[in-house]
């Protein structure tokens, strides 16, 4: 156990699986108390679950919330704040997909993508903002994508509430630099999460080679150590930043 984040008590959305799970781990061995969010009672039951036999004194909490509808961060923020006292960090890692082609994505794709990848991050930040401001010292870390920066095709949904999590990060820093809290971004690249391997299938995600200069896929942890140096008073002095986590990703 590590003391990087004694103290502190951490709300992680996408806790269910991949990057969000791994980020509650890794956040409880440095010593926080952590919130996991998650739409799946069952997923984020089994994130809590592992951390716990990995972790026996750990501090861990499941929340299970639909964070694409607004009142609901403020449900989970008002939990959280019973349960543990405060928040002093917020990871905003929820994410939902869709695989069409701007041409043919319809209203309702961008309604339901907007609604959880860019709207759920400006209701739990506003929820927690009262805390994070009285904390003096409070961290938002926002999970982006490379694809918000580098362009592609089939995703653009997507990648455009991505980079609107960008836009706002930036904003956020400028906004409450004044109040101690600190608001970054990462953007991860191929990760080696829960969803890709439903998604194609194990045998198909080892066979994929990433067309990054490291050549291979990143474990979820490799995006959780960067967002612990976010979280972490180490980072006191980094905000509004845009941290490409990609393996060498060309644009």
């Amino acid at each position: 156990m590590g003391t990087r984040l004694q103290g502190k008590v951490a709300v992680i959305t996408g806790g269910g699986g991949g990057i969000g799970a791994a980020a509650g781990r890794i956040f409880c061995e440095e010593g926080a108390r952590v919130a996991l969010v998650d739409q799946s009672e069952d997923a984020v039951a089994s994130a809590v679950h592992e951390i716990r036999q990995i972790l026996p004194g750990a501090e861990v909490h499941g929340h299970v919330a639909d964070l694409g509808v607004e009142a609901e961060a403020d449900r989970v923020i008002g939990d959280v704040v019973a349960r543990l006292g405060g928040v002093d960090v917020l990871v905003n890692n929820v994410g939902i997909r869709r695989y069409e082609a701007l041409a043919d994505a319809p209203w309702e794709t961008w309604d339901a993508i907007i609604r959880v990848n860019l709207l759920s991050f400006v209701s739990m930040t506003r929820a927690a903002l009262p805390h994070l401001r009285r904390c003096g010292r409070g961290s938002i870390v926002n999970t982006s994508s490379t694809y918000a920066v580098y362009g592609r095709k089939g995703m653009g949904a997507y990648d455009a509430t991505k980079a609107g999590v960008l836009a706002m990060t930036r904003t956020l820093a400028y906004e409450e630099g004044e109040h101690g809290v600190r608001a970054n971004a990462v953007c991860p690249g191929y990760t080696r999460t829960p969803f890709h391997v439903r998604r194609m299938g194990a045998q198909a995600v080892d066979e994929l080679v990433p067309p990054c200069v490291l050549k291979r896929w990143a474990d979820p942890s490799e995006m959780a150590y960067p967002m612990l140096w976010l979280a972490s008073d180490e980072a006191s002095y980094v905000t509004g930043a845009t941290f490409m986590i990609d393996g060498g990703l060309p644009a």
